[in-house]
């Protein structure tokens, strides 16, 4: 199995004393622990292979043929003896007390030798420091101590089997009082479904032949997995009891349960492999009929155009029960969208399938993810077939929405010879076993539909189906987030189709000239690329509510809410070495989502918002297209000023959901030496920037037009402003005020500059709009929006000729 850490943090160390065997009272699977502790499965796993290296006559095991193995103790304790080669005696009588003609020898003697007080007091302070010691160690302690070098070796053999003696009646003793404990919460569930009343209402239950009822069938389900809990201990128990087992291996009992999610299905859930592959094939009609059948299952909407689930349509024609079965009150996202991306399908399926390809292609959207198993390899050459469980931790490019821990099967299957289906579902008994603080989302079967076209194209069908504990979302992204744009289908596939374009872009040998200017080769513009996309993926794993952060919450002097995390670069190439602070705000403006990110990445007016120019001439040295729209850019700038010269790489990308402006300051004479093709990996950056998506209110039209490029009307933005700024070049330095107020006043500063420019000051925008009237009097509608509290105020002028 692939457990992947996708923890900043170390590992964390190894610790020598006996863990508990299960975890107690009551199984808990997480698989969100594999990530938060990822480092422990490879540390466990060396461990275990350190212990298991053994010499000739190794503890648990025959020494020397058929001796046997003494336990000693580390004091001078009397009839323990060791013995060596040449420590035996032969036993003669005298000439003339034994019979001349008898010539056979006599038997041999074994002569025994007590080790002194000295002796054992020098071998145990050796064994402290190193209990394997290697041959020179034992010749050396052999001439210091007068002992053969077998004494020595058979001494530390000894003595590690006593040790081990000794932890093998200690965790044997933890597990019998764990099973103790199980047996009795088994005895009281017994009785309790043995009771003739219902345990909350008290109504006698005579009805033995009808439906067993909730409680009692929740306390059967709770007492096959305490019985299945015993058998596993007493099982462990048992190679424990035999000597069959190290107890070394106890020390690593979470690498082992992860070791095989099956385990878990066989012998807790009760799930086999042609359960789970039942499962996924119903997951797969349900995909398919989902991305296929329209009305009455999906309605489009008049205002937005966006396909609505019809609920009731969807219990009926999936049989779905409508009832929570105990859990917290949760609410439906569900969405369809189609769109065509520039990929091969081959390559698209391979994404889905490598947790690492698939992390990469959306990194606005994953902040981890990692193939738990493989519960179905698939067929060799194409993988079709393969099942495997997996985890991902959905985020938002904000700190202020929580992210979403989903556990969940994916099962790839070609549905011909151009098309395929990719669907992910969370099974019910797994959810019903994890800890259910974690649980606050799973997948009903989403995924998508992929069919090949002509010319490297692909039309790709996304249905995604989410149920989501109702949570508290900040007013300021509740729109997006329970309307379900945030993580609805819509964005997945606008983040496919970008990302797919920009691959194109980056393999491509004939880009025209206006496309790639100030780069001369081939081979340096693929190094910019590659730059860019490495700069552009750190700022999306900086910036989220991932739990690889930890955020703070400060207030500026303007009054926006800011968030600060601080984290330790000890080895990374990839950024400047030391302690980094990161500063993310998230604010609403009234402003058009394309009207900000136009001005953002416009290099004549920086000056207006970057505070690092200081009021400098900014030139574009370089501009590299990396997608059809040419907001899909990326772009090096110089700022020429009297203190000093300076060099940006800026990367900004746009689709019809988000749109980024990243960028960093760099060494000139690195990037000029990644401009003539150089390996870039070790060019430390420092990534900025901005996330801008809309605030979710422009399907609320404010006028009807009949003119198709009119209907798209412009709402405000949700707007975060992000900076890392190196504090200190040394890792071991502590983050101090100075450099939390320093960050603070720079993130207030670059606000205050960009609603400044955009007149966009106090929630209000005095930018007014234009819209023709469909109407044959050639009227005139001019608006304005501004905010006050929640809401939006609409202001209309209209005039006519």
């Amino acid at each position: 199995m692939c457990v992947v850490d996708m923890s900043n943090n170390p590992p964390p160390p190894s610790s020598s004393r006996a863990k508990d065997f299960f975890p107690s009272p009551a199984l808990s699977l997480s698989l969100a622990g594999i990530f938060r502790h990822g480092g422990l499965a490879a540390e466990g796993e060396g461990a275990s292979t350190s212990n298991m290296e053994v010499e000739e006559g190794e503890e648990g095991s025959t020494v020397g043929g058929d001796q046997r193995v003494e336990e000693i103790s580390s004091e001078y304790s009397g009839p323990t003896r060791s013995k060596s080669e040449d420590e035996f005696e032969g036993d003669e009588d005298d000439e003339g007390g034994g019979d001349g003609d008898n010539k056979q020898k006599k038997k041999k003697r074994k002569k025994y030798h007590r080790h002194t007080a000295e002796q054992i007091r020098v071998m145990e302070a050796l064994f402290k420091e190193s209990p394997h010691p290697d041959e020179k160690q034992r010749q050396q302690l052999s001439k210091q101590l007068g002992l053969a070098p077998r004494q020595v070796k058979f001494w530390f053999q000894n003595r590690r089997t006593q040790i081990k003696a000794i932890q093998e009646r200690h965790e044997n003793s933890l597990l019998k009082t764990e099973i103790e404990k199980l047996r009795e919460k088994n005895k009281t569930l017994r009785e309790t479904i043995n009771k003739a009343c219902c345990p909350n209402c008290g109504v006698p239950n005579t009805n033995k032949d009808g439906a067993m009822p909730t409680e009692e069938q929740q306390l059967r389900i709770e007492n096959v997995k305490l019985k299945a809990e015993v058998e596993k201990l007493r099982a462990a128990l048992g190679k424990h009891a035999s000597g069959t087992m190290s107890p070394s291996c106890s020390t690593s009992h979470d690498q082992e349960n992860i070791k095989s999610s099956l385990d878990f299905y066989t012998g807790i859930f009760g799930l086999d492999e042609s359960r789970i592959m039942d499962i996924v094939n119903q997951a797969m009609d349900e995909l398919i009929k989902m991305a296929t059948m329209d009305e009455p299952l999906w309605l489009r909407s008049l205002e937005t155009g966006r396909e609505i689930l019809n609920y009731d349509e969807y219990m009926k024609e999936f049989l779905v029960e409508n009832s929570d079965n105990g859990r917290p009150k949760r609410s439906i996202e569900a969405s369809r969208d189609t769109g065509v991306v520039f990929a091969d399908l081959p390559r698209i399926v391979q994404c889905f399938l490598d947790a690492n390809q698939w992390k990469e292609m959306f990194p606005c959207l994953i902040s981890k993810a990692a193939t738990v198993d493989i519960i179905c390899k698939g067929e060799s050459s194409n993988k079709n077939g393969a099942v495997q469980l997996m985890f991902a931790e959905l985020q938002m490019l904000t700190p202020m929405v929580p992210t979403r821990e989903v556990y969940f099967v994916r099962y790839c299957k070609q549905l011909s010879g151009e098309k395929w289906a990719i669907v992910d579902v969370s099974i019910d008994k797994v959810e019903d076993n994890i800890d259910a603080s974690l649980v606050k989302c799973r997948k009903r079967p989403s995924g998508c539909i992929i069919e090949d076209k002509s010319n490297g194209h692909c039309k790709v069908i996304w249905v995604e189906h989410l149920e989501c504990q109702k949570s508290a979302v900040h007013s300021m992204y509740r729109t997006i987030v329970n309307s379900g744009l945030a993580f609805g289908a819509r964005h997945w596939i606008a983040t496919l189709q970008l990302q797919c374009e920009r691959l194109v872009f980056f393999m491509a040998t004939n880009v025209p000239m206006k496309d790639s200017t100030g780069v001369a080769t081939l081979a340096g513009r693929k190094s910019i690329l590659k730059l860019a996309q490495r700069m552009t993926w750190s700022f999306c794993q900086a910036i989220s509510a991932s739990s690889f952060h930890t955020w703070t919450k400060v207030t500026s002097k303007t009054g926006e809410d800011i968030r600060i995390s601080s984290r330790k670069n000890l080895n990374d190439p990839g950024e400047p070495l030391g302690l980094i602070l990161c500063a993310v705000s998230s604010v609403w403006l009234p402003i058009s989502p394309n009207v900000l990110f136009d001005f953002l990445r416009d290099e004549a007016r920086r000056t207006e918002w970057d505070i690092m120019s200081s009021g400098g001439e900014v030139q574009s040295i370089a501009n590299l297209a990396k997608g059809q729209d040419r907001g899909n850019a990326v772009t090096i700038q110089t700022i020429k000023s009297k203190e000093n010269n300076m060099w940006i790489l800026q990367d900004s990308c746009t689709n019809s959901y988000e749109s980024m402006v990243v960028y960093a300051p760099v060494d000139i004479t690195g990037i000029q030496s990644v401009m003539t093709g150089c390996d870039s990996s070790n060019l430390a950056i420092l990534s900025s920037g901005f996330s801008i998506i809309p605030d979710g209110l422009e399907s609320r039209p404010m006028v009807i037009t009949s003119r198709q490029q009119e209907k798209n009307t412009d709402g405000g933005s949700l707007f975060t402003i992000a900076f890392q700024i190196l504090t200190n070049s040394s890792p071991t330095a502590k983050l101090t005020m100075e450099s939390v107020d320093s960050v603070n006043s720079l993130v207030s500063c670059t606000l205050r500059h960009i609603r400044t420019s955009l007149n966009c000051e106090d929630g209000q925008c005095s930018v007014w709009r234009k819209i023709v009237s469909p109407s044959p009097l050639k009227s005139f509608v001019h608006y304005s929006i501004r905010k006050e509290g929640l809401a939006l105020i609409l202001i209309c002028i209209c005039s006519s000729m």
